[in-house]
């Protein structure tokens, strides 16, 4: 019977290789000559460091556009509010990982509402889709990727 799993897993490692390309192109731009801004990749979370709140809103384009040329999709962006100590302003941006409960229901409602013969179980943070027919599972990764469910997701291990 096939089957494939349907996840949502971040690869740290382009994340992070991303992390650096932003700040090597920080270090290049001409609107950051004389100013402190960082990136620093840590656990997960890229937190940008500047002298003022614009300076972060351009820092986030610059990582947005490594991402984007990495591969990684920007929704799966958990930007935190900015914060202001002293001089800097700080802003901590997560990462979705995992499919959370609420996601994982609203994705077999979406499923069984479009009456498709597949079976979708929740399995921790991903979840299982099994049918008769490969077709119908095709059908499953097309209505998945058409639909914005605010994060990006991944179908693996597609047997039959």
């Amino acid at each position: 019977m096939p089957t494939f799993d349907i996840v949502s897993e971040l690869n740290e490692e382009e994340v992070k290789n991303a992390t650096e390309n932003a700040s090597r192109e920080l270090t290049t731009r001409f609107d950051f000559r004389n100013v402190e801004a960082s990136f620093e990749f840590k656990d997960s979370t890229v937190i940008m460091s500047a002298q003022d709140d614009f300076q972060l809103k351009q820092m986030m384009d610059i990582l947005r556009n490594a991402l984007v040329k990495r591969g990684i999709k920007t929704s799966s962006m958990d930007r935190n509010d900015s914060s202001h100590t002293g001089r800097t302003h700080r802003q901590t941006i997560g990462f979705k990982q995992g499919i959370d409960q609420p996601l994982a229901k609203k994705i077999v409602k979406l499923i069984k509402d479009k009456k498709l013969k597949v079976q979708a179980t929740i399995q921790g943070e991903q979840l299982r889709v099994t049918g008769k027919k490969r077709d119908d599972l095709q059908d499953v990764m097309a209505l998945l990727k058409q639909e914005d469910l605010g994060q990006p997701l991944q179908f693996n291990n597609f047997r039959y």
